[in-house]
């Protein structure tokens, strides 16, 4: 899957799930900053297993802080299950 399929998957459950302003939406974004906390992680973990098959640990996301940290991580376990 290449990344721009990866950000729109991701932005569209983001302005649906969570219903956070698509302006608010952009690669330099962090978690608070378009009002993501800790419970609604919960939530992305599984939105993420449903839509890319993907298991997400705490500890994967350890070093993800903005959207874009998020969407090249999600690109490259896309990749590694690719292969």
């Amino acid at each position: 899957m290449k990344k721009e399929e990866i950000i729109d998957k991701v932005n569209a459950f983001l302005v649906e799930e969570f219903e956070i302003e698509q302006d608010l939406i952009n690669p330099d974004a962090t978690w608070s900053d378009i009002g993501v906390d800790s419970l609604d992680f919960v939530d992305i973990v599984v939105i993420v297993d449903n839509t890319f098959d993907i298991k997400l640990k705490g500890e994967d996301m350890a070093d993800v802080r903005t959207l874009n940290d998020f969407y090249d991580f999600l690109e490259g376990r896309m990749n590694k299950k690719a292969s």
